[in-house]
């Protein structure tokens, strides 16, 4: 037994190493034999603890560049070990949630199966990488997820993933989880020497079926003529962004972004996240639309939002506020004398409200901003509200572009599944053009300022996952009970 739990704890800690780069860089090569390894070291809930725990410290060391936070008021002594106190925390949330899911698979084991013959067993697999699949999709609804298993496939396996089509991003970690499965027990089969190299093969053309399935719901035919628009990446280093010499300079330089723009013979102009202080008047006539991230008050409230200044104005007419806001970088519940207001140079936010459609004078669209990327639910319903395309803005300063990958790989994912273009534009980067194939085009190199320019293709039709979200995914959990409940009568 001791020899079984060292093992256990080697696998999930090289599992979690596989995955933690698999997060980082996108890639089934990395994520299916991290994940045959959780299965492997899942018969102890402790060692799968240990494999989200190293999965998400690897994946999301990003957050350390936090420090130092001394720009919002964090004594320089306690700046590091703030950074560091937020980044252990997302991986012992990780660690618990991934432990749960193990205690979760042995317990049903238990309770379902009195023999586990295969057809148990692959009905115990199917269930247990639904309820997976299931919940990164209910956690991405929350403030505490960004990436999951269903991310990671971009932006290394576009064909794979363009099963998120009719699937969503909880499809493709479902469909991950049972790779990860066949990978396990193809290799307990060898081991046997018993059955290895059907099971190779079986599950080798299963893969391949499922790359050409999905490579063929990429085909996208009812795209608009395209509509050219400007992206401005300013490049505004964040911890000096509020500063009275920055913001002396940034209302000429939107103006001169502006002109750039209208040189380009853009039809709009989109700026980043947190842009435009409350109240800003542009200092001449807007020579054509922008749409830019900034704050407003409502009511006493500071919001973060996405303005609408419409061609010559200098003020905003319309607006999206911002609803998945971060945890301590924008909100924290009142703490009494108000002596901490988040991590962040304004202070604590108020959210808006859920829905991502955006009505303006332009198309319709479905709008992001910077977390709220990771909510893939909440743009399809946009879409099916009526949405052309996809606007992502945000600010990912002082973070470096491990963190720019993950946004570009979860911008191709939501791409994909609702059969949309989708613009980016950020701060620092990335500044890009998501094709609804989840192809993308750099519009700009990052950290750099300028302005590009982005042929938006608009979309009328409905994919299958914006008019079924997780429905499939339910139906077969459904199924997968009844087939456990089945052979334990069988058994």
């Amino acid at each position: 037994m001791g020899n079984d739990r060292s093992l256990a704890l080697v696998q999930g800690a090289v599992g979690g190493v596989l995955a933690g780069i698999a997060l980082a860089q996108g890639g089934l090569l990395w994520m299916a034999p991290a994940l045959a390894l959780l299965w492997s070291a899942c018969r102890f809930p402790v060692a799968a603890s240990l494999w989200g725990l190293v999965a998400v410290l690897l994946s999301h060391r990003w957050l350390l560049a936090l420090h130092p936070l001394t720009w919002v008021g964090v004594p320089a002594p306690l700046s590091f070990p703030v950074a560091a106190s937020i980044w252990l925390f997302c991986g012992a949330a990780a660690a618990v949630l991934v432990g749960l899911w193990a205690w979760l698979a042995i317990w049903i084991a238990h309770l379902a199966t009195r023999e586990a013959g295969i057809r148990a067993q692959v009905f115990h697999a199917l269930l247990m990488a639904l309820i997976w699949g299931l919940a990164e999709v209910l956690l991405a609804r929350s403030p505490l997820f960004w990436i999951g298993v269903g991310g990671s496939l971009l932006p290394g396996d576009r064909a794979l993933a363009g099963l998120a089509r009719w699937l969503g991003a909880g499809g493709l970690a479902t469909l991950q989880l049972l790779i990860g499965w066949w990978l396990w027990r193809t290799a307990l089969a060898w081991r046997r020497g018993v059955g290895w190299r059907r099971s190779l093969l079986v599950g080798l053309l299963c893969l391949l079926l499922a790359h050409g399935f999905g490579w063929s719901l990429l085909r996208s035919s009812d795209a608009s003529a395209p509509i050219s628009v400007a992206a401005w990446q300013p490049a505004i280093p964040t911890r000096s962004k509020f500063s009275e010499e920055q913001q002396r300079r940034l209302p000429e330089a939107l103006q001169n972004a502006l002109d750039r723009a209208e040189e380009l013979d853009a039809a709009w102009l989109v700026a980043p996240e947190g842009l435009l202080p409350p109240g800003e008047e542009l200092l001449r006539p807007a020579p054509l639309p922008l749409l830019s991230g900034g704050f407003r008050w409502l009511r006493g409230q500071q919001r973060s939002a996405l303005l609408v200044v419409d061609r010559g104005e200098r003020l905003a007419s319309a607006f999206i506020d911002k609803h998945r806001l971060v945890p301590l970088g924008e909100w924290l519940p009142a703490l009494p004398g108000g002596v901490f207001r988040g991590l962040s140079a304004v202070g604590g936010l108020q959210p808006g409200a859920a829905s991502r459609l955006l009505q303006w004078p332009g198309p319709t669209a479905a709008v992001a901003i910077c977390y709220e990327l990771s909510d893939g639910a909440a743009l399809a319903q946009a879409v099916a509200d009526g949405a052309q395309w996809l606007l992502a803005v945000a600010n990912l300063d002082p973070y470096p572009l491990a963190l720019q990958r993950q946004f570009i790989a979860l911008a191709q994912l939501r791409s994909i599944e609702t059969a949309r273009d989708l613009l980016s534009v950020a701060n620092t980067g990335p500044s890009a053009l998501v094709l609804a194939t989840g192809k993308q085009q750099q519009l700009l190199a990052p950290f750099t300022e300028g302005v590009g320019l982005a042929d938006l293709h608009l979309h009328q039709g409905i994919s299958g996952y914006t008019r079924w979200r997780e429905a499939p995914l339910i139906g077969l959990m459904l199924f997968a009970v009844v087939g456990l409940g089945w052979s334990r009568v069988r058994s």
